[in-house]
């Protein structure tokens, strides 16, 4: 045990995916960094969120494709062992790990002999004051750290549900859904948000659990289009996914047997459902309560969030970055906001943080990607537009993978300008396929000028050639000949939708 302080000129709270990066970033401008972290490396990005669920994703679409037979071969006998599935998605939770902890080694302070070095403290770090952070050791003890600088990355845990306890027995939240044993013969999932449609996703595609998933919206993905929210709510219910809108779970009545789930619905009716499981996604929150942050001064809001200056400074030499603050809740959200909190308290060149065009997938089967503005944003910005649907069953790519159930959506300004606004692309690969049209937006470009280079065939990226085409009444297929493969409209905000 020791209480003397060691200098640093950085201290980083929380080593998840945000903090981990700010600490390399920091090492590369040759400082030395105290990165502290109560719980795994990695944080909730790495055990329990984008990398574990993916990889959960992963074996499920496999698991899904395998089990299909219209491909011209047939798997016989075709099983699935959940234990086994759990051990494939912690390996590759612990390769990651690794990884990141060898770096740490590779520049330990005491090793390495050059600017730019790293302590690692395992424990739960809460400030003194605005110069020291005392760190209860996991090993025991209490280590105090002094720095010049603080970076608060301590992530979110899943928002409880009033009244309802977790378990991680029967009763789950995401961050305790590994825990589960066995594939539970009827899962009723509470939220129908991103994370839970993710969920429904996967366990409808191990084809082993009656799924549930009910939501107080009324549609699933409420915040996209309704041409978007109606198509993963199809693709759910053709998985045998049974979804129930505008209700809201009042009790989980639990007997040795099986769960009771008590739903109300906003027409006064309600419905009890029994199952052997429930994952409760209703979001999360920030996982700050444990900093004492009033000894330095500041109090979040209302929410629970930190307030940042568009740098990540809550005040004076203490930064913020990831789930603690305002911004989306997103691992690449919280890496780009910790490295540039870095670079600004160094007074590293480094230019404004911005993302108005930030692309997203969601892992739906098959999954939907998005960048830019949507239909909805550009109503209520009266902005004049002109929108295409081009099938993926059009696409030579997508015919020969066998997997044509999918589109590409892409919005332009309706006027001579002809600016790329927004796409809504849902198939394979629509998670690469994204990045392009989210360049070409942050460029200004327009669908004309995108037109003039080739695009490779047969691939994915041909149906936003094809789509931006489409827009411009020059598509090699018409939508005259398919109705229901091919669309376009415009809208305005004087005539509304024009024929």
């Amino acid at each position: 045990m020791t209480t003397d302080p060691e200098k640093f000129d950085l201290c980083i709270l929380g080593a998840g995916p945000g903090g981990y990066a700010g600490a390399i970033r920091a090492i590369d401008a040759g400082r030395k960094v105290c990165l502290v972290e109560g719980d795994e490396i990695g944080g909730t990005g790495v055990k329990w969120g984008a990398l574990a669920s993916k990889t959960m994703w992963e074996l499920a679409k496999d698991y899904t494709i395998a089990a299909k037979t219209d491909r011209g071969y047939q798997c016989r006998d075709l099983k699935v062992d959940y234990q086994a599935v759990r051990d494939t998605v912690i390996a590759a939770v612990k390769e990651k790990q690794y990884q990141m902890l060898s770096q740490l080694e590779t520049f330990a302070h005491g090793r390495r002999q050059a600017p730019g070095t790293v302590v690692y403290l395992r424990g739960w770090g809460r400030f003194v004051d605005d110069r020291q952070v005392a760190v209860a050791l996991v090993d025991g003890g209490q280590k105090i750290v002094s720095a010049d600088h603080f970076l608060i990355c301590t992530g979110s845990k899943p928002r409880p549900f009033a009244h309802i306890p977790v378990d991680q027995a029967r009763i789950f939240d995401s961050d305790g859904i590994l825990r589960l044993q066995h594939f539970p013969r009827r899962l009723m999932i509470i939220g129908a948000g991103v994370t839970g449609c993710e969920y429904a996703t996967i366990f409808a595609n191990f084809g082993q659990t009656q799924v549930f998933l009910a939501d107080h919206q009324e549609r699933v993905i409420p915040y996209e289009d309704e041409d978007v929210s109606e198509y993963v709510s199809r693709n759910l219910e053709l998985r045998g996914v049974q979804i129930f809108h505008s209700t809201q779970m009042r009790d989980i009545v639990q007997t040795p047997e099986h769960l009771e789930v008590v739903l109300d619905f906003k027409d006064g009716h309600a419905t009890v459902v029994e199952v052997d499981a429930v994952l409760i996604s209703i979001g999360r929150e920030p996982n700050i309560r444990h900093l004492n942050l009033a000894a330095v001064g500041i109090f979040p809001d209302k929410n629970g969030y930190l307030d940042c200056d568009a740098h990540g400074r809550v005040r004076d030499n203490i930064y913020a970055a990831g789930d603690v603050t305002h911004r989306p809740a997103l691992v690449n959200m919280a890496v780009m906001e910790s490295r540039h909190a870095v670079k600004h308290m160094f007074r590293l060149p480094t230019q404004s943080l911005a993302f108005p065009n930030m692309s997203t997938v969601m892992f739906f089967y098959p999954a939907v990607a998005a960048v830019g503005l949507h239909e909805k944003d550009c109503r209520r910005r009266k902005i004049p537009y002109r929108v295409a649907t081009y099938s993926n069953a059009l696409l030579p790519r997508a015919i020969a993978m066998r997997a044509a159930g999918g589109f590409v959506k892409i919005i332009v300004r309706d006027d001579e300008s002809q600016q790329i606004l927004g796409m809504r692309a849902a198939g394979p690969q629509v998670s690469s396929t994204i990045m392009s049209i989210a360049l070409l937006i942050d460029q200004d470009k327009n669908a004309l000028s995108v037109l003039e280079a080739m695009f490779p065939h047969p691939t994915m990226s041909e149906s936003i050639q094809e789509c931006l085409r489409l827009l411009l009444n020059k598509s090699i297929y018409k939508p005259e000949a398919f109705p229901d493969l091919l669309s376009i409209r415009r809208w305005s905000p004087d005539e509304g939708f024009v024929a």
